[in-house]
């Protein structure tokens, strides 16, 4: 029969001072590492392969909780291939300056300087009385009675107003293209292409008018006909700065504008008027030599300007 061991057997067997895994012969789980009653612990091969157990880890990674993961690990890089796309998308986004599509007063003076001038007189216009309001009108006009009699005054003044006010499509095309023109070219050669444009063409169709009324076609009140406004200049400032534009834009754009002053004057709305716009549309195009030439002579005026520093004087571009 088999000999069973109880439990004082083997206490007494147990020498004084020793331990029991000296007596059993194997290691106790006190003395492995191991907490007596936990489900088993991970192995890990150790340096000689033989089977161990890892060891615990610090107390400052089971705090931070799980292992981290390093940044360039993390972060998707971009690839290769895509890095020539967006470098220039980049640097195409950095150029665009939508401000330099309006005026100011360092860069674009003479086209600042009209505007707020044309401001203060679509204020006039609004909100002063219609009595003084037609007064001024009737004098700024230049029909053919103010042409025989002060001709210059009338012509500068008959440029200060905008029909139609501030709302007119002609103060939106006033903005874009004289701003476009005087950078350009500018401000001086603008100022003269649009008083050009305004000139002939005034002359033109009043011209006109006064010789019809001598030959019996139209009555004489036509010599008092109300001829003011900003449309002429801005007609041959769109013809002239088409000519500096690159051909896929210039050339729709003249096309466009000329159709939209066809279309005006065969409605026979006022034939005057809009035989001036067409007039001043092909001034502006017949100038695109002395324009293009213009631009070219005044092209290391600009490029010294963008490279000033910042309060340095402006540099004016040389005659051509």
């Amino acid at each position: 029969m088999e000999r069973i061991a109880t439990a004082d057997t083997q206490a007494s067997a147990t020498p004084p001072g020793g331990s029991p895994a000296a007596a059993s012969g194997s290691a106790s789980p006190l003395d492995s590492g191991l907490l007596d009653a936990m489900p088993r612990q991970r192995e890990a091969l150790d340096a000689a392969g033989e089977s161990g157990f890892a060891a615990p880890a610090p107390a400052t990674a089971l705090a931070a909780g799980p292992a981290a993961v390093s940044a360039a690990a993390s972060t998707p890089a971009v690839p290769a291939e895509y890095v020539p796309r967006i470098a220039p998308a980049l640097t195409a986004l950095r150029a665009v300056r939508p401000w330099r599509l309006l005026p100011t007063p360092t860069g674009t003076p003479f086209t600042f300087c009209y505007g707020v001038l044309l401001v203060v007189t679509s204020l006039i216009a609004r909100y002063a009385g219609p009595t003084l309001v037609g007064q001024l009108h009737q004098a700024s006009s230049t029909d053919v009675t103010h042409l025989l009699r002060d001709p210059f005054l009338v012509l500068v003044a008959s440029a200060l107003w905008i029909v139609g006010g501030m709302v007119s499509p002609y103060a939106f095309l006033f903005l874009l293209v004289l701003t476009a023109l005087e950078r350009r070219i500018g401000g001086a050669r603008t100022a003269g292409v649009f008083l050009f444009g305004h000139i002939v063409a005034t002359l033109a169709t009043e011209g006109t008018v006064g010789v019809a009324v001598l030959a019996g076609h139209l009555p004489a009140s036509s010599l008092h006909r109300l001829d003011y406004g900003i449309s002429f200049g801005v007609a041959t400032s769109i013809g002239a700065l088409a000519g500096l534009l690159r051909p896929w834009l210039g050339l729709p754009m003249v096309a466009l504008f000329g159709w939209t002053l066809i279309q005006a004057l065969l409605d026979f709305t006022d034939p005057m008027t809009n035989w001036g716009h067409l007039i001043s549309l092909t001034i502006g195009v017949a100038a695109w030599p002395l324009i293009r030439r213009w631009a070219r002579a005044a092209r290391p005026a600009r490029a010294a300007n963008t490279a000033r520093p910042a309060g340095a004087p402006r540099v004016e571009a040389a005659e051509a």
